[in-house]
């Protein structure tokens, strides 16, 4: 390796909810990774009560609806991670990729995180979340609120690192 390069680790998510629409993926990433259909076994997702987005959690005999991005960044990962926040555990599980044309059987399995609800006996869990529904009736404002996380992530990531670099300007007589 040639001094001063650096070795870049891509990853993979599974989304199922809010981030399978492009819009909101674009507010928060500034641009739109590519991405395909996919399918996670083993999982239900849920509406929770009171909230707009949904929740996944495991499920014998069920799969859940949504689609792989791929290629996030370190920094991407870092943002997504503060984005579903602590009501969720990032894992990492085997999906299957729909509609690759290179496959036989039309479909491919990869490694992707994904974002499982941390409490998966939650009394708020219930019924199915719709995302058409979700689209039609409460993507505009949430567009908004990633708008305003988005500052706030920026900030906050800018405000960490400042005490780290003024230790190098710190000139003691």
């Amino acid at each position: 390796m040639a001094i001063g390069a650096t070795s870049l680790q891509f990853h993979n998510v599974f989304v199922y909810g809010t981030l399978m629409a492009d819009e909101v993926v674009n507010v928060l990433l500034n641009r739109v990774p590519p991405c395909s259909p996919a399918v996670l076994q083993g999982y239900r997702r849920h509406s929770i009560r009171g909230r707009v987005y949904p929740a996944i959690v495991p499920a014998e005999n069920n799969s859940v609806n949504g689609k792989v991005i791929r290629d996030l960044t370190d920094y991407e990962m870092d943002l997504f991670d503060e984005f579903e926040d602590v009501e969720y555990v990032r894992t990492l599980e085997e999906v299957i990729v729909l509609g690759n044309e290179t496959q036989q059987n039309g479909s491919d399995q990869l490694k992707a995180h994904t974002y499982v609800w941390a409490d998966a006996n939650d009394e708020n869990l219930y019924g199915e979340w719709n995302f058409k529904e979700w689209k039609d009736v409460h993507m505009n404002d949430f567009l908004k609120m990633c708008e305003s996380f988005i500052a706030d992530f920026k900030e906050l990531r800018v405000t960490r690192r400042v005490p780290i670099y003024e230790t190098f300007f710190e000139h003691k007589p």
